[in-house]
């Protein structure tokens, strides 16, 4: 336990340090010591007007919005992995990215406008799309079932080719939409403001409030149906839970940043490589994993073609699938994946 403490401690302050970097990071360079400096409040900050507003206005948001959204993937990667007892299951396994690429597809050609706290049109049709994508798939794989893994991951996969299939068809048929709709599903974190960073904090905490809650019931559903039944763990009501924990970490994710693919999947595998799969110390060791691998690849995708910048999905999943790749082979070598 002390081991998982100080390797959490550990990879929060290497995050926190990557933070830091980040807010260097860029087109316009900026000294670390004069950001230090800027974010204690010392006098005599050396830092331009300009300078200042690129921090507090563009970096800084950006930069928070991207620790909330990985943290959120991270976690729900632990979710989806553990309620489909499945290692290669992902955050958007369940279609919750499916119904938010459809939310957002049906805002930009509507031109749907409006604001809730602080979400705009498009981020607020992706939380509802992948809110809605979710409701439905948990009532489809429920119908009889009693709401069995199997039966959700399913229909998942159903819902998800049928909405792929109506976004599709509704870029076919708005081809001035389709550069506008694929920006937003290849992902990205630019144009996020404090609004957003709150929103997005809100529903992050939310999501991880339930998972985080559910971690001693998470320990014993690994043991399989029939034992967890035994120990007292209602599965059905679990089962709900874990949905709208995941989910809602999801959708935040989605609303913040669009399809952001792998970072989901490997945190949780990096995370149990790091504490083991006791999920006390699994959940949060994903959530700063997620944070970390997402601030690495933002870093990537803002200075590798600077002055201008790659979408943020696009560096993850250059990144991400050949080192899903060799963890594959790597589990594979020693025994297979953990679940």
């Amino acid at each position: 336990m002390n081991r998982c403490i100080f390797v959490l401690v550990a990879s929060s302050v290497l995050l926190f340090v990557l933070a830091l970097v980040s807010l260097v990071v860029g087109p316009i360079p900026i000294r670390l010591a004069s950001v230090v400096q800027w974010l204690i409040g010392g006098d005599g900050v050396s830092l331009t007007s300009t300078e200042q507003a690129i921090l507090w206005e563009l970096r800084l948001p950006r930069i928070v919005t991207a620790c909330f959204v990985g943290g959120s993937l991270g976690i729900s990667g632990v979710g989806f992995q553990a309620l489909f007892r499945n290692p290669l299951a992902d955050p958007y396994v369940i279609g919750a990215s499916s119904g938010a690429a459809l939310g957002v597809t049906i805002a930009l050609v509507t031109g749907f406008q409006v604001s809730v706290m602080g979400l705009g049109g498009t981020a607020l049709a992706a939380l509802l799309g992948s809110i809605l994508a979710v409701i439905v798939v948990f009532a489809i794989g429920s119908v009889g079932r009693d709401g069995s893994s199997l039966s959700l991951l399913l229909a998942g996969v159903a819902l998800s080719s049928m909405i792929n299939a109506l976004v599709s068809l509704m870029m076919y048929l708005h081809e001035e939409k389709v550069v506008v709709i694929l920006a937003w599903l290849m992902g990205s974190l630019a144009d996020n403001d404090w609004n957003v960073v709150f929103a997005t904090a809100i529903a992050s905490f939310a999501g991880f409030s339930i998972l985080f809650s559910l971690s001693r019931a998470l320990d014993a559903f690994s043991l399989g149906d029939v034992a967890s039944q035994s120990l007292g763990l209602d599965l059905v009501r679990f089962r709900i839970l874990m949905v709208t924990g995941s989910s809602l970490a999801t959708a935040a994710a989605v609303a913040a940043a669009g399809i952001i693919g792998f970072i989901g999947l490997i945190a949780p595998h990096i995370a149990r490589a790091l504490v083991g799969p006791r999920h006390r110390f699994l959940i949060p060791m994903s959530a700063v994993v997620g944070a970390t691998l997402l601030l690495i690849a933002d870093g990537f995708a803002r200075t590798i073609v600077a002055p201008a910048e790659l979408p943020v999905g696009i560096v993850t999943a250059i990144l991400g699938c050949p080192f899903f790749l060799f963890l594959l082979k790597t589990r594979a070598k020693v025994g297979g994946l953990a679940s």
